[in-house]
């Protein structure tokens, strides 16, 4: 097992766009399939107005990424903590400029509810067969 540096798992994180969000709702642990893009550590997502989802604006929270090659027997696993903040209307360049990634929801419907992951930690491991 390789532990990654937060360059490495920058970059592994910018090369998916479905990952788990996990939080915890009144002592509940829920964890959430999203579909995501990322700017370096800062994860952010869509959602729709009033979902379950939704409840983990201003909570702690994990999001998890990860990637399995059955060819080599190599994998990934990266792990972004921090706080999910809602930025559907925020006015800062970092908010706008999130809103301009490419998030395509698989789920259907109307999905126009931002959410931000502002990291306080990211790790990462890679692993293989021996």
């Amino acid at each position: 097992m390789e532990v990654l540096s937060e360059q490495q798992c920058q970059l592994l994180l910018g090369t998916k766009d479905i990952g788990r969000i996990a939080f915890s709702v009144g002592g509940v642990p829920e964890i959430f399939p999203v579909n995501y893009a990322a700017d370096r550590s800062t994860v952010v997502f869509r959602t729709a107005e009033g979902t379950r989802l939704q409840r983990a604006v201003m909570l702690r929270v994990a999001f998890e990424v990860d990637d399995w090659d059955p060819a080599t027997g190599i994998g990934w696993s990266i792990v972004v903590k921090g706080v999910a903040q809602g930025i559907t209307s925020g006015i800062d360049p970092f908010a706008i400029a999130l809103r301009g990634r490419h998030v395509a929801p698989l789920a259907p419907g109307t999905r126009e509810y931002w959410i931000a992951i502002y990291p306080s930690e990211i790790t990462g491991r890679r692993f293989g067969r021996d």
